[in-house]
């Protein structure tokens, strides 16, 4: 069974740094192109950061693109968004995702995720 359990969310203040993980078990994670999604309260689930196999690929979205990071290490089965810079507007929980494809890509259709993690809260005091 496939598992991602997402750690590193909290309390910060605005301006500061967060580096989030995702744990991935139960699967060959070199197989699955990534990403971190987020929903805020009242809000649909929004696509953050994606990420291709070898994570010499990643699409950042135009709201956090110069303030967040997505990177992977494969040996270790995990997956990293570094948030720097943070915002009011970041307060949201964070969700890491997988997608199972014959093809290689950073995704960004929520629907083409197949595989989620229960979330991680971060929430950005001003």
């Amino acid at each position: 069974q496939v598992q991602l359990l997402e750690s590193g969310g909290g309390l910060v203040q605005a301006g500061g740094s967060l580096r989030l993980s995702c744990a991935v078990s139960g699967r060959t994670f070199l197989r699955d192109p990534m990403g971190w999604f987020r929903q805020a309260p009242g809000k649909e689930r929004e696509l953050v950061a994606a990420i291709n196999r070898s994570g010499g690929s990643t699409n950042i979205a135009e709201s956090v693109k110069g303030r967040f990071t997505i990177s992977r290490d494969n040996a270790k089965n995990t997956l990293y968004l570094q948030m720097n810079s943070l915002k009011p507007e970041d307060t949201a929980v964070y969700y890491c995702a997988a997608v199972r494809s014959l093809y290689d890509g950073t995704y960004t259709d929520r629907s083409m995720y197949n595989y989620w993690g229960q979330g991680t809260q971060v929430t950005v005091s001003s």
